[in-house]
């Protein structure tokens, strides 16, 4: 049998995902979710609610971590409030555990303090990528798949 996989997630609109087995990056990426022409914000759930459950049923992921919403109010935060629950929707439906990770915990964390910026996350990155990110988004989504390797083992 394979390897077990940590999925973890920078969920937003361009999701940052990265596929992680014993420490190493296995695969990674942005996933954009962006509406379309006339799109609701629905159509934009189930649009992302298909790609989980498509990289779940293709991956033996054992853990899926992700960034804790921030809740600012506003459009933002309904879109990551409802993306975040897909995801906690998609781990039930295939029995997988998940887990949160703080914005400034993962920050201290991958930088040694709370405040990093994106260039320092960036660069943070690349020691698990091997190479630059796509985006900050992979580049979280890289740090939180190593915070949560660390944090909750393999």
């Amino acid at each position: 049998m394979p390897e077990k996989l940590i999925l973890g997630l920078d969920v937003a609109t361009k999701t940052g995902w990265t596929l992680m087995r014993e420490g190493k990056v296995y695969e990674s990426g942005v996933q954009d979710f962006s509406k379309r022409r006339g799109e609701s914000n629905g159509a934009m759930f189930l649009r992302f609610r298909n790609w989980i459950n498509y990289l779940i049923k293709n991956n033996p992921i054992e853990c899926v971590i992700y960034e804790q919403a921030h809740h600012r109010g506003g459009a933002a935060t309904e879109i990551c409030v409802n993306l975040t629950g897909r995801v906690q929707e998609a781990c039930a439906e295939h029995g997988i555990e998940y887990a949160t990770v703080h914005t400034s915990t993962l920050k201290k964390w991958a930088c040694g303090h709370g405040k990093a910026d994106k260039g320092q996350m960036m660069a943070r990155a690349v020691t698990y990528l091997g190479r630059k990110p796509i985006d900050d988004n992979e580049a979280d989504a890289c740090l939180i798949a190593a915070y949560g390797f660390e944090e909750y083992g393999g």
